[in-house]
């Protein structure tokens, strides 16, 4: 009877035993997948966690320039409701004077799901897109323009906030308490137009290879960054612990007499150079195509600036500029770590070999780029910003927050899309760093530099994407500071 028993019991263990092996051969890879997701995310929240933001003391930062009233529409529909048909000819314009340009720009940039932003010079179109988004169902309007997203993140992460921006009176009521506006009221603001498609997206022939926008605006205030001068006012006793730039692209093609915009980005010089040497100065970059517009932003902005924001489209564009090649129009909106990381050393090195060579104020000591996969940072060891793991887990946690527009972040809605594992160069033997999920953050150092890289959480359903930038690198500035 007994050994019956211990026969029982050896073959019982040995079914329970087998039954939890198939159990775990047959998980489905949703769930291995899902455990994966919810591991980064934990260790990513971990890392967010590590600082916090005195309330007591709340960081101080200025951010000019601008603002404007958002339309956001699902693109496709729009230029379906306006009867603009696909074009067989997709091409890049500077600026759109034509529906027929409309329609080989959008798709120019559409099929490859590249971000861009165009000035429309003829009003006649810009009004026929305004009225049209007006009645599309589902169109949404929120505030927009770089300065008041910059501050409405940073207000909600913690600081208290000056913003240079002309805007209406109805502007006002829906910004932060923490936000205290500079600027001139208007009665009609400028609008911007956010054509936003999901990935998978038709227009005719073309599909989109990602979620992404295309923007357009016909602007009469933000190109002259006209609230600048009581922003300037305001400045020496708001006393900023950051000073954040951007909104610059409204200036590209405008239409500006001769030595306007000059006199414009010389004024901004005076602005930036007058900062006190304790007080960090951030520019952000956008969609520029006109080449005399950067090489303004070459001269009279980049060398005042201690730290750069931008994205993958943005980065080789300023870096073609630097090598005195033309404007990069489109570049891979899907780009390898190594590759990304390359160009940011390169770009590094390049801002710093001129600031030696004109001894310029502020040499640049932080880089942050954000694309749809990963972020990535560099910062210079010993400088004034600090807690940069904590700072990149944090953009890339606020990437997904804002493209799904949710707090919370679910990971049933997200995938991970940065490879298993990135060189840290495209140079031949360079290491090889894995992506843990206990430790998704990876961090090494360089040269006079640190490199923090993290994965992104990419949102499944997205509610947009205009403005992500903007957030992403608010909420990593606001631990660095």
């Amino acid at each position: 009877m007994a050994v019956e028993l211990r026969s029982g019991l050896k073959y019982g263990t040995v079914l329970s035993f087998s039954a939890v092996l198939l159990a775990f051969w047959l998980r489905s890879p949703r769930s291995v997948l899902d455990e994966r997701l919810d591991a980064v995310l934990s260790s990513l929240l971990r890392a967010e966690r590590k600082v916090g933001i005195n309330n007591v003391a709340r960081p101080r930062v200025a951010i000019g320039f601008g603002g404007c009233v958002d339309i956001i529409v699902d693109g496709v529909t729009l230029l379906n409701k306006i009867g603009l048909q696909p074009t067989d000819q997709p091409l890049h314009h500077d600026y759109i004077e034509n529906a027929e340009q409309l329609a080989q720009s959008f798709a120019y940039f559409f099929a490859p799901g590249a971000a861009s932003e165009r000035f429309v010079m003829n009003d006649t179109l810009f009004s026929q897109l305004v009225e049209a988004s007006r009645e599309l169902p589902g169109n949404r309007w929120s505030v927009g323009g770089n300065a008041p997203v910059m501050a409405g993140r940073m207000a909600s992460e913690g600081c208290d906030v000056l913003l240079g921006g002309s805007f209406s009176p109805d502007f006002n009521d829906v910004l932060s308490q923490h936000i205290t506006v500079a600027g001139n009221t208007v009665e009609e603001p400028d609008i911007h137009l956010i054509l936003e498609y999901p990935s998978g997206a038709t227009w005719g022939q073309y599909t989109s290879r990602r979620a992404n926008r295309y923007i357009v605006h016909s602007d009469d205030h933000n190109p002259y960054l006209d609230s600048m001068e009581e922003f300037e006012k305001r400045l020496q006793n708001f006393k900023p612990d950051l000073l954040v730039v951007g909104g610059l692209q409204m200036m590209d093609n405008f239409p500006f007499k001769q030595g306007e915009r000059e006199a414009l980005l010389s004024h901004l010089t005076r602005i930036l150079s007058s900062a006190s040497p304790q007080t960090s100065v951030h520019f952000e970059m956008a969609s520029f195509v006109d080449e005399g517009l950067m090489s303004d932003l070459l001269a009279f902005v980049l060398p005042h600036a201690d730290s750069l924001g931008m994205n993958e489209q943005e980065l080789p564009n300023l870096l073609s500029l630097f090598r005195g090649s033309n404007v990069t129009v489109l570049s891979d909106p899907n780009p390898r770590v190594a590759t990304v990381l390359d160009q940011m050393r390169e770009l590094y090195r390049m801002v710093n070999q001129r600031h030696k060579e004109t001894a310029t104020r502020r040499p640049l000591t932080r880089l942050h780029v954000h694309t749809l996969a990963f972020q990535a940072m560099i910062v210079t060891r010993g400088s004034q910003w600090k807690n940069t793991m904590s700072a990149v887990a944090k953009a890339s946690l606020t990437a997904n927050r804002h493209v799904c527009g949710s707090a919370d972040i679910d990971t049933s809605k997200a995938r991970l899309i940065m490879d298993e594992s990135f060189s840290v160069s495209r140079r031949e033997g360079s290491q090889r760093i894995p992506l843990q999920e206990s430790r998704p953050v990876s961090c090494w150092t360089e040269d006079d530099y640190e490199i923090c890289v993290a994965p992104v959480l990419v949102c499944t359903e997205v509610y947009q994407t205009a403005g992500g930038g903007d957030n992403i690198s608010a909420a990593g500035l606001v631990l660095q500071i």
